[in-house]
């Protein structure tokens, strides 16, 4: 089982760094290893919208398809692999607090198949990239303030 948390605090309003970072279209902008993202479902972003993305992990290109599950526009956006080689939910949530947006990401999920002979490497390789992505992502929204 793979349980991974971290959090950053992002120099702007809590509203801005949400809508930024819920946008499915910016994640390759800020994410590292996630090369595209594309919606397969029209209109806004909420529950039941599904977006494919490609990423790199493990030296590996990965397709896989998130699922929103849960969202609550400014504070909390929850995702789940619908279809891809690894059983992933992602959390966003994000908190009004003094100086700013403290924003956390949550990565859970139950490795199989390949990804299972990985599962006692990923938790601290999840960790490192998602400190990596939430510096990125805070260095650009602090960039625009």
């Amino acid at each position: 089982m793979v349980n991974v948390q971290t959090e950053i605090l992002i120099r702007r309003r809590r509203n801005e760094v949400a809508e930024y970072a819920a946008d499915p279209d910016n994640a390759p902008q800020w994410y590292d290893n996630i090369h595209s993202s594309r919606r397969l479902t029209a209109g806004p972003i909420d529950v039941g919208s599904k977006v494919a993305f490609t990423a790199k992990f493990l030296g590996r290109d990965l397709n896989y398809t998130y699922e929103f599950v849960e969202y609550v526009p400014g504070e909390k956006l929850v995702m789940r692999t619908a279809q891809g080689p690894f059983p992933m939910q992602t959390t966003y949530t994000w908190a009004e607090v003094s100086g700013g947006t403290r924003m956390t990401l949550g990565n859970t999920g139950k490795p199989s198949g390949f990804s299972r002979l990985a599962a006692v490497f990923m938790p601290p390789m999840i960790r490192r990239a998602t400190r990596k992505d939430l510096q990125k992502l805070k260095s650009i929204l602090e960039a625009d303030a």
